[in-house]
């Protein structure tokens, strides 16, 4: 009788535990440690349940004594894996790719790349954005010195770029990003703060707020979110709130390293359909919404889709991609680029 009740006990803690690891916005911790950076790796989830599922399934067949433990684990883990996959196809695991599309009229394509402070270089850099035929390129962890290079190998390859650089010291480059825009989008200028912290910016890592000097074009923001690391995630979730309140009105376009997949924005959301204040996610638009953007040592589908391209109704998506090509080049993340068109 006791064991029965130990056995219900310890079986109903863990279905409560794979719960919350697994749908965490339903108890509202979605922003908490632990469960932030258990949701933030859904593909790795499915594979650690599959190995503990083997694990458990000699242990069934073998011992008698402990059979019903180790069935209902496997129940267990078999929902939670299967939960997990289910997520992960709704949101989309279209294969990464790298062969830009042909643009519209009043077409933007938008590039992103957190460059883990200039490592893969200015060369490399313009290179992907000429490949990519990009008017706008977020560059978290990108000095200006290394903009600048970018954007004069475009020029000289025709694609002339204004450059944007918001850095909060120049002691780690991780504190720089940097935002180049076609000049065929207009004027721009650069409008938030540049001391750390709201009102005027995120509070650890800076992010780019240009909007055009005309007032016509739209609002295009380079991201940089603190990473949710132990103790950070005040500033973490301030970030996450203070991006909320930019991304809303009738004309943003947001990119970057928001170091936060959808599961991390819900409850942030400003109207229906938005994952961010009013901005759609391009990746669940186009079903690559569980591709992973980080880190590049690991397969994209067990990686986090933290590297996000946002934007309000006005635009729509016509493609996104996760480019795998350059996780050689020196990032831990990957770029991702997407063409928006003017509704």
């Amino acid at each position: 009788m006791l064991n029965r009740l130990l056995r219900t006990l310890f079986l109903g803690a863990t279905a409560a535990v794979l719960l919350v690891l697994g749908w965490p916005q339903l108890f509202g911790l979605q922003n908490t440690w632990v469960a932030a950076h258990a949701v933030s790796l859904r593909g790795t989830a499915v594979a650690v349940s599959i190995v503990l599922i083997a694990l458990l399934l000699p242990i069934y067949v073998l011992f008698r004594p402990v059979r019903r433990l180790a069935g209902g684990l496997v129940v267990l883990l078999l929902l939670f894996g299967v939960g997990n996959a289910g997520v992960l196809a709704v949101r989309g695991v279209g294969a990464p790719a790298s062969a830009p599309v042909a643009e519209t009229t009043d077409a933007v394509t938008v590039l992103s790349w957190n460059t883990l402070g200039d490592e893969p270089g200015a060369a490399a850099i313009a290179d992907l954005a000429l490949e990519q035929n990009a008017d706008v390129v977020a560059l978290p962890e990108t000095t200006e010195a290394t903009g600048e290079a970018v954007a004069e190998a475009m020029r000289d390859a025709g694609r002339p770029m204004w450059v944007h650089t918001l850095a909060f010291d120049q002691i780690s480059k991780a504190r720089s990003t940097t935002l180049l825009i076609s000049p065929d989008l207009g004027d721009y200028t650069v409008s938030n703060e540049a001391g750390s912290g709201p009102p005027g910016n995120t509070n650890v890592l800076p992010t780019v707020v240009a909007t055009p000097a005309d007032r016509t074009g739209p609002t295009i923001i380079a991201v940089h979110a603190v990473a949710p690391i132990r103790w950070e995630m005040s500033n973490w979730r301030s970030d996450l709130d203070w991006l909320a309140e930019q991304c809303t009105g009738e004309n943003v376009i947001m990119a970057g390293d928001f170091n936060a997949t959808v599961d991390h924005l819900s409850g942030r959301e400003a109207t229906a359909g938005a994952v961010l204040g009013d901005c759609r996610d391009a990746a669940l638009a186009t079903g690559s919404g569980a591709v992973g953007t980080w880190p590049t040592f690991a397969p994209a589908l067990l990686g986090s889709p933290i590297d996000h391209v946002l934007a309000t109704p006005n635009w729509q998506v016509q493609s996104m991609s996760v480019i795998d090509s350059e996780d050689d080049a020196g990032s831990d993340h990957r770029p991702i680029v997407a063409t928006l068109a003017a509704r």
